[in-house]
């Protein structure tokens, strides 16, 4: 376990990640330079320009994506998306990002059987998008996102990552029919959650749960930037060890959805964040099977989880910087450095 002691330090760290940035910057490259020209075309895009900010996780038939899909793609080149992929998650989360994929053909097969086949469920509709060039010492990005996935990294000067927004779905949350029943994709985001509220007092749950109605998303949808003033909920600091070290392992749980390297800077900044000032809330029901909804609000991370549609077994959940996402604090720092170097 963490140690969860607090300091004065809010703004997150800098800290080099050079070879998870050497194994993205291969991965892409790698991966456009076996496309033909013609999807090469479609798989590259400025990483300046506005796309780089515009993301979604709901399917394609509600949302225009750009990039070169899955669907176009020969295995061969199949693989290498994947390898990009791969190159932003570690074994767990490359493994929940697949399996999240796998789960478009369940939920065609459900959707079918109960007459609400409207939308196509293709396990192809998967987009890869690469921003600006990843051979050069300069930033650039890559994108992999369909329904329920949306990862998002930026790199810079090929040693700093930012890795938000960051997005798993889940629909079903858990498979109650076929050969994969009783599978749960993100399982553990629920369970810790539910272990963490069981454990509060009465008294505490009067300010953990902030709402007795869950919201019928996350509340930050699609924004470009997490724009979320109002901290509600339960303060760490008001809490006893074991439910601190429930809180810090659920928050790892979203962590350690990224390479070693990049969950380990992530951890650093935790530790050396004001932990006393992350909240967390609840709201929606409390026994398993209600529409429930929770977020984790820090000075530098939020989290949010819901999971309220189809009969609450439809689970969106995100992991985000509040001042770093699309790498805004490290490209900040970047352009500070170049224009004092040039002048």
């Amino acid at each position: 376990m963490e140690d969860v002691k607090s300091t004065n330090k809010t703004k997150p760290l800098v800290i080099a990640a050079s070879e998870t940035a050497e194994r993205m910057a291969t991965a892409a490259s790698n991966f456009l330079d076996i496309l033909s020209p013609e999807l090469r075309e479609k798989a590259c895009q400025s990483f300046d320009g506005e796309e780089r900010f515009r993301w979604h996780y709901i399917p394609i038939e509600m949302w225009e994506r750009k990039g070169v899909s899955l669907k176009e793609l020969n295995s061969n080149q199949q693989e290498h998306a994947f390898r990009l992929m791969a190159s932003g998650l570690s074994d767990k989360g490359y493994e929940k990002a697949r399996a999240i994929i796998d789960l478009e053909t369940i939920l065609g097969e459900i959707e079918k059987k109960e007459g609400e086949g409207r939308l196509e469920r293709n396990p192809e509709y998967y987009f890869f998008t690469v921003f600006g060039d990843p051979t050069g010492n300069g930033a650039w990005g890559w994108r992999a996102e369909g329904h329920h996935v949306s990862l998002n990294f930026t790199v810079v000067n090929r040693e700093l990552i930012s890795p938000n927004p960051f997005f798993f779905g889940s629909n079903p949350a858990e498979v109650r029919v076929g050969e994969k029943k009783g599978l749960r994709v993100l399982f553990a985001e629920e369970d810790l959650a539910r272990q963490l509220l069981a454990s509060f007092t009465p008294y505490q749950k009067t300010h953990a749960v902030i709402n007795p109605e869950a919201p019928p998303d996350i509340l930050t949808r699609n924004a470009p930037k997490v724009e979320f003033d109002s901290v509600e909920g339960l303060a760490l600091e008001t809490m006893q060890t074991y439910q601190r070290e429930l809180l810090i392992q659920l928050i790892h749980e979203y962590i350690d959805r990224l390479p070693d390297e990049v969950a380990q800077i992530e951890r650093r900044k935790l530790r050396e964040s004001s932990l006393n000032d992350i909240h967390f809330a609840w709201a929606g029901g409390e026994e398993r099977g209600m529409p429930h909804y929770y977020r984790l609000h820090s000075p530098f991370f939020f989290v949010e989880y819901d999971n309220t549609q189809n009969s609450a077994n439809h689970i969106h959940s995100v992991w985000r910087h509040i001042e770093d996402d699309f790498g805004a604090d490290l490209l900040r720092l970047h352009y500070h450095k170049t224009d004092h170097h040039d002048h």
